[in-house]
């Protein structure tokens, strides 16, 4: 029988070889092997997917790599999205995200909440372009506690920072904001108040600590 571990790898590199065919037959194999579907996301395709974006930073993949390399990860998560346990919390905790305006770059914010809709929280998708504004209206709207941003390009960063100073503006400072994406660091989200995860099951243990939720070490 094989191991969890192998498969993992295989699906990782699977979405880095930008080899669809392999990715659901692979996905299907670790299926198969009864095990547990949330990894094979995390472990597998995502950390494939992770391995993308680092080679398309060293400018070894460009753009129509990088989309080709995610569009294996969806084939895979197709495969094993149906098997994953969701959280059966009765009270969820409430999450506004998407792609900040002048990006239209949503690999990472589609896997992000893929994982945090799995771990129980409610996930309200404003897709890719979305003006600061809308982000706030949006998250007071439904009452959520976290609004989370994504981009891949530096030149829309400072919509990031928008949306926070407009709920500071609002005297609404109790949503947290989570931001990611290519280009954004730990040292610019404490300097514009919001909080970083560098991929997307840190993602989700952040967004259980912000909300109150105990994080296993």
């Amino acid at each position: 029988m094989e191991s969890q571990e192998s498969l993992l790898k295989e699906l990782s590199n699977h979405v880095v070889d930008m080899d669809e065919e392999m990715a659901v037959e692979t996905a299907q194999r670790y299926i198969d092997g009864h095990f547990d579907a949330y990894e094979g996301i995390d472990k597998g395709l995502a950390a494939g997917m992770e391995r993308a974006g680092q080679l398309y930073e060293e400018e070894e993949y460009y753009i129509p790599e990088l989309l080709m390399c995610s569009d294996a990860m969806y084939a895979g998560m197709d495969i094993l999205t149906p098997h994953l346990k969701a959280d059966a919390s009765k009270d969820k905790h409430k999450v506004v995200m998407g792609v900040v305006e002048g990006d239209t770059h949503d690999i990472g914010k589609n896997l992000v909440k893929i994982m945090l809709e799995t771990a129980g929280f409610e996930v309200v998708d404003l897709g890719r372009d979305v003006p600061p504004e809308d982000f706030v209206a949006k998250a007071l709207e439904i009452g959520a506690e976290i609004i989370g941003l994504s981009t891949l390009m530096t030149t829309t960063m400072e919509n990031m920072e928008r949306v926070v100073q407009i709920l500071a503006e609002k005297g609404q400072t109790q949503i947290q904001v989570m931001v990611g994406g290519g280009p954004i660091s730990s040292g610019f989200a404490r300097k514009i108040g919001a909080h970083y995860s560098r991929n997307a099951s840190r993602a989700v243990e952040m967004a259980k600590s912000l909300v109150g939720e105990v994080v296993p070490c």
